[in-house]
């Protein structure tokens, strides 16, 4: 799951529902797995299947007319529960961006911790975009990691996002928290030797 980002030019999978909670994106059942494989197969498992294991032929993921590596979420998304699953189910089916009007704070970061950005838009820009999306489905949404911008490429229209310079860097790096200890442990050690009481 370890990719550096760039800038990420993608169609979207919309999903324009709100409050979708983490036991939406991964029911509690399949939790008992400590190991991040497998979780993509069952996103949203109780939307794209119904009780006999049969795909929804409703249900967005399971139509073939869209596609792509960007989620376009509603409002309030990753409430409820802290379980970093969700975010592994996230990451796990293919997303690399999930773009919402407001996230959850634990489900924004533990995106961030699995190489999934989450970025934040306006009411009016998300809603725009569900437009765009419904009205030719193979819409495209460039997100410039470096510049922190995100484009809808049927309007031209794009908003600045907000990030943590440290969840950045390590983005555009691919590194996760212990990569980045690792990658500075001469400097830690060369801290403690010139700060020893």
């Amino acid at each position: 799951m370890k990719q550096k980002f760039d800038i990420i030019t993608s169609t979207c999978v919309p999903l324009p529902l709100e409050n979708v909670d983490t036991d939406q994106i991964i029911p509690a059942r399949f939790l008992k797995a400590t190991d991040k494989e497998g979780f993509g197969e069952n996103l949203f498992r109780d939307w794209r299947y119904d009780k006999d294991g049969q795909p929804v032929k409703d249900f967005v993921l399971n139509d073939p007319t869209y596609g792509g590596c960007i989620l376009v979420a509603g409002k309030n998304f990753g409430s409820g529960s802290s379980r970093e699953h969700a975010a592994w189910a996230i990451a796990g089916y293919g997303f690399r961006v999930v773009i919402s009007s407001f996230f959850a704070d634990i489900h924004k970061n533990n995106e961030l911790n699995n190489f999934v950005l989450p970025v934040v838009v306006s009411e009016p820009f998300l809603a725009e975009l569900f437009e765009s999306i419904k009205h030719d489905p193979k819409t495209e949404v460039e997100v410039d990691l470096p510049r922190q911008t995100v484009t809808n490429k049927a309007t031209g229209r794009q908003e600045h996002f907000e990030i943590n310079g440290y969840k950045k860097h390590c983005l555009m790096n691919g590194l996760d928290d212990i990569d980045f200890l690792v990658q500075n442990q001469d400097k830690t050690e060369a801290w403690e030797r010139d700060n020893k009481q």
